[in-house]
């Protein structure tokens, strides 16, 4: 009996599949790869300009926009310490972040809430709390001769020692002089404070925005007094004057 001869045919199919198998290895050995997941970017920090602005509102008396912008800080910059005082500032009893102990101090010409809040409590952050502890709504409003309650005790001033006289041989009276006429001396000038017109100057224009054009007008003379070489702020003041005048004459 003859053997048949194998057709070439069936061997097609063992062709076919190692082919495919092949083909299948080539790609997963030099096909794309996924792309990494790179780590989400970290909340940005509150920026000291950012900072700035709030304390300029609250100087200004604005509790809402500060508010608003403390929150929008925090959803940010959680952790962020300065943004944490300005809202304690805002939300707590300014006795009970400050103590109930405290000392009289007469202001003087350039004293403002952050600057004494800096002097007397640390941090300028505190200006607020300050303004608040002693029951004014608008830090920019300070003037001078205004007597304020600083909290903690009084600073003790410094003994004077006094040398004691020595015994000296008893001098000879002499000739007495004849008086001079004193020539009238100058009032001095307070020293000019930009941090403070700056403040002032941000109050004022927060004020004329809200249409109130007489607080708007006395907080810019204020910053003019204590930056008075400032041009944009004697232009800023020109022009509340100009609108104050406006509105007496359609009075």
């Amino acid at each position: 009996m003859t053997k048949m001869s194998r057709s070439p045919f069936a061997c097609a199919p063992r062709i076919a599949v190692l082919a495919l198998a092949t083909a299948v290895a080539a790609c997963a050995g030099g096909g794309p790869k996924p792309a990494a997941q790179l780590p989400a970017p970290p909340s940005a920090a509150t920026a000291t300009s950012e900072i700035d602005a709030i304390i300029a509102l609250l100087d200004a008396g604005d509790t809402k926009t500060a508010q608003r912008r403390i929150n929008a800080a925090l959803k940010r910059d959680p952790m962020n310490a300065s943004v944490q005082v300005l809202r304690d500032s805002i939300a707590q009893d300014p006795r009970e972040l400050l103590g109930p102990v405290s000392h009289p101090y007469v202001t003087k010409a350039g004293d403002t809430m952050n600057g004494l809040a800096d002097r007397f409590l640390g941090t300028r952050l505190k200006g607020y709390q300050l303004s608040r502890y002693n029951g004014i709504a608008v830090p920019a409003t300070l003037a001078a001769g205004q007597t304020l309650r600083i909290p903690g005790e009084a600073p003790r001033a410094e003994p004077i020692h006094r040398a004691e006289p020595r015994a000296t041989a008893p001098a000879v009276a002499a000739p007495r002089p004849k008086p001079v006429a004193a020539k009238p001396v100058a009032a001095a000038k307070p020293p000019a404070n930009p941090v403070a017109a700056r403040q002032a100057r941000a109050a004022g224009l927060a004020a004329l925005n809200q249409g109130d054009v007489v607080r708007a007008t006395n907080l810019l003379r204020r910053a003019s007094f204590l930056d008075p070489a400032n041009p944009t702020i004697a232009r800023d003041l020109g022009r509340a004057q100009r609108i104050a005048a406006t509105v007496k004459a359609r009075r």
